[in-house]
């Protein structure tokens, strides 16, 4: 139990970091702090990328909704009865005369 407790007091009090062969521990710990880096980085990107996927979705609903509206009010103008009241407002009246169909012939050329 003593060297274990020996142990945890060397690395509470840092020696390992001062040793004579302390490189190889300053290599690791830098490697392990870039890796935390880079993990850091990681998550603030994924986070950006949601919060902007969040606000994409945001505005489909909004453009959908608006879509849904416009095109009923677009169904409502193309109404028979709206359309009628269009006309009765510019004072225009069904022609008096049938309409005349007009055909047209054409010959082939060889």
């Amino acid at each position: 139990m003593s060297k274990f407790k020996n142990s945890i007091y060397e690395v509470l009090k840092g020696n390992f970091l001062v040793k004579d062969d302390s490189f190889k521990n300053w290599r690791f710990i830098l490697f392990i702090v870039g890796l935390m880096l880079l993990m850091i980085a990681s998550s603030h990107s994924s986070d950006k990328k949601v919060m902007e996927i969040a606000q994409l979705n945001k505005k489909i609903k909004e453009l959908r909704a608006e879509f849904v509206d416009i095109r009923s009010i677009a169904m409502k103008l193309k109404l028979e009865s709206t359309i009628r009241d269009k006309v009765l407002e510019l004072e225009l009246k069904p022609s008096q005369k049938p309409p005349k169909v007009i055909r047209v012939t054409s010959k082939k050329r060889n």
